[in-house]
């Protein structure tokens, strides 16, 4: 599923127009991102949560020269999935979360 299918679902479940079905996903996904890096968690039960990893300076290789580089320290979102989610996907549950 992409952004625009789970635009128009969102919009279909909650009979919506498609643009403010946009506009409450954009929204969602805006304070996500803004959580996110203000260095919160973002737990969504059912689901699981995300979380943002430092990860410190290290000396790399350009693959393609093999020529060595110093890659900057970086965060990333890391998402680790919850327990409902994990036996939904496994047994193939039925539902929505």
């Amino acid at each position: 599923m992409n952004k625009s299918e789970l635009v128009e679902l969102v919009a279909q479940k909650v009979n919506l127009t498609k643009k403010r079905a946009e506009d409450v996903v954009n929204m969602i996904f805006d304070s996500m991102t803004q959580a996110l890096q203000k260095g919160d968690r973002v737990e969504i039960r059912g689901l699981g949560s995300f979380v943002v990893k430092n990860y410190q300076s290290y000396t790399g290789r350009n693959p393609r020269t093999g020529e060595s580089i110093q890659v900057k320290p970086k965060k990333l979102p890391f998402f680790k999935v919850g327990k409902e989610l994990k036996k939904r996907v496994d047994q193939g549950g039925k539902g929505g979360l």
